[in-house]
């Protein structure tokens, strides 16, 4: 790490400012055609810190740092991809651009796992905007300073939130909502500040939201979980930022307070623990005595190997990071791009797991956060001469459906839990995958 880096204010590069960044100048045409199109339906933002010290330029477009932070021509259909160029070459007007590309994302299963459906609590009979409660325990926040991230994965499951299309968009200005629901809510031990990045926030923005959490009256409120990318794609935001410390002290305060802080880091390949800023933000988040856990989606072009797998968790066993997710990528966005079959992904996992000591043995997966609940593949196996997938709920809608496991005909093409049919001849599962489930908070 440069001096010069340590000390850089934190800068965007969007669609609008590529022309500054010189590797983007030196790529071919039909990569920044690709850029320009492609960005044009799904949200585009990276920084000098993930251009300059995460990419490797020599091997785009095919570097897994790239694919995971650059559109890439797959993400959108032929026919969709050859319908917005023509629109951009010939200079279209911004609203004939903008209706095209919106119908575009519509198609594109903008909410998946039920987020609207399914997750909105209500209190007083009124919904809570900003809010989503699909388990006991836990309750989602969505800051509206959050809704943005430092770069933007190109695969991400919650594109949505970043597409100018506000009623896609989940998002609470206030955290008066929050506390009141909590109140009436003595069962959430659990907060989890996501979004967007609640680390975009400066300190000062997120003490304002956290801070009412840790009143003596919301004591069953036991842990304050921070969903974040910003451990890899701006670690600085913890060591050099001009109000890093403050952060810190900021959590320092939630522990004092007899509460947890566990920060969701969400690492996809093992480059981005390899800078020396990196590692540094983790050591000093550890030193105050927060947890990091480590979750990503197996991507393909980006970390669909063991190889890979394995490397990131031996490197985050090393740095005191605890091994949490492999998750499997949602059915939503550009997802025939991204998306890696069952079967292969749970040979993937086997594999990486196999050769991780039992440190890193804590992580989990492959694991579908579906409408149903979070579910996992714990093998795939012979019974009675079928070949079939063994599954289980981590969690659940309905409590009682956790580790009770079920199982599933084999398809070694399928990608998703509803691509997969009962085994053994069964009309269905134990539970209803297309079920209308009714909200827990009722």
């Amino acid at each position: 790490m440069t001096e010069a880096l340590q000390h850089t204010t934190y800068q965007p590069v969007t669609r609008t400012s590529l022309s500054a960044i010189p590797q983007v100048e030196r790529l071919d045409r039909s990569l920044r055609e690709t850029i320009e199109v492609v960005s044009a339906v799904f949200p585009f933002r990276t920084n000098a810190y993930v251009v300059d010290h995460l990419i490797d330029w020599d091997k785009v477009p095919d570097d897994p740092i790239y694919q995971l932070t650059f559109p890439q021509r797959g993400m959108l259909s032929d026919t969709d991809y050859r319908t917005v160029a023509s629109l951009i070459r010939r200079g279209a007007p911004a609203a004939e651009l903008r209706a095209t590309v919106n119908a575009i994302r519509l198609r594109h299963n903008p909410h998946p796992a039920g987020q609207l459906t399914h997750n909105v609590p209500e209190l007083d009979g009124e919904p809570l905007p900003g809010l989503q409660h699909k388990y006991p325990e836990t309750v989602l926040f969505f800051p509206s300073r959050g809704q943005t991230c430092h770069a933007y994965c190109s695969y991400c499951f919650r594109w949505a939130q970043f597409v100018g299309m506000p009623d896609l968009k989940f998002a609470a200005k206030e955290v008066d909502g929050l506390v009141r629901y909590l109140r009436v809510h003595p069962e959430v031990s659990d907060v989890l500040f996501t979004g967007g990045d609640p680390m975009i926030m400066k300190t000062r923005a997120l003490r304002e939201y956290i801070e009412p959490l840790l009143r003596p009256d919301l004591g069953h409120v036991q842990t304050i979980r921070i969903g974040t990318k910003a451990l890899a794609y701006w670690p600085q935001r913890f060591v050099t930022d001009e109000d890093a410390d403050d952060l810190l002290r900021l959590f320092e305060k939630i522990i004092r307070s007899g509460r947890h802080v566990a920060i969701m880091g969400h690492y996809s390949h093992p480059r981005e623990l390899s800078t020396p800023v990196a590692q540094r933000a983790i050591a000093r988040l550890r030193a105050i005595g927060c947890e990091i856990r480590m979750q990503a989606p197996i991507i393909r072009h980006v970390n669909d190997s063991a190889r890979a797998w394995a490397s990131l968790w031996r490197q985050g066993v090393k740095l005191g990071l605890v091994p949490y997710y492999m998750f499997v990528s949602r059915d939503t966005g550009p997802k025939n791009y991204f998306e890696v079959p069952l079967a292969e992904s749970y040979t993937i996992f086997r594999k990486a797991y196999s050769q991780v000591s039992g440190l890193g043995r804590t992580v989990r997966g492959p694991v579908m956060s579906a409408t149903p609940g979070k579910v996992l593949i714990n093998g795939v196996t012979q019974i009675g001469g079928q070949r079939v997938f063994v599954l289980s709920f981590l969690q659940g809608r309905d409590p009682d459906w956790v580790k009770r496991p079920f199982f599933a005909h084999y398809d070694p093409a399928a990608t998703w839990l509803f691509d997969l049919k009962p085994a053994f001849g069964a009309p269905e599962q134990f539970f209803d995958p297309d079920a209308t489930y009714a909200p827990i908070w009722r």
